[in-house]
């Protein structure tokens, strides 16, 4: 068995790079993929999901300057489910896809 997702699709949002205390640098995205199917009414209807998504070191710097809100991507990697707690002292839970190659596309053309 093996953890593996691939997902098409374009950025929400401009990414945001962080680099940690230890020198390690995080880059967050928000993907949007997009489904279209034909209701039981016969029109045409969009499901768009939204995936968390982050990469880390020397491809999140680069990628980081490559992409902006609207870009088109590609990306393989890993489902990660971490726990953290919030400000309020609450666990909450996260699911992000870990990126360990990716391909650009071209930005979203405007409808």
């Amino acid at each position: 068995m093996k953890n593996k997702v691939q997902l098409i699709g374009n950025l929400g949002k401009d990414p945001e790079l962080k680099n940690l205390p230890n020198g390690q640098a995080l880059l967050r995205l928000n993907l949007a993929t997009n489904e279209r199917y034909k209701g039981a009414d016969g029109e045409w209807k969009d499901n768009t999901q939204w995936h968390p998504v982050v990469i880390w070191g020397k491809q999140a710097e680069k990628l980081a300057t490559q992409v902006s809100k609207g870009s088109g991507l590609v990306v393989e990697g890993r489902l990660v489910q971490r726990t953290y707690e919030s400000k309020e002292g609450e666990r909450r839970y996260s699911t992000e896809v870990v990126v360990n190659e990716y391909q650009l596309l071209g930005k979203r053309s405007e409808d």
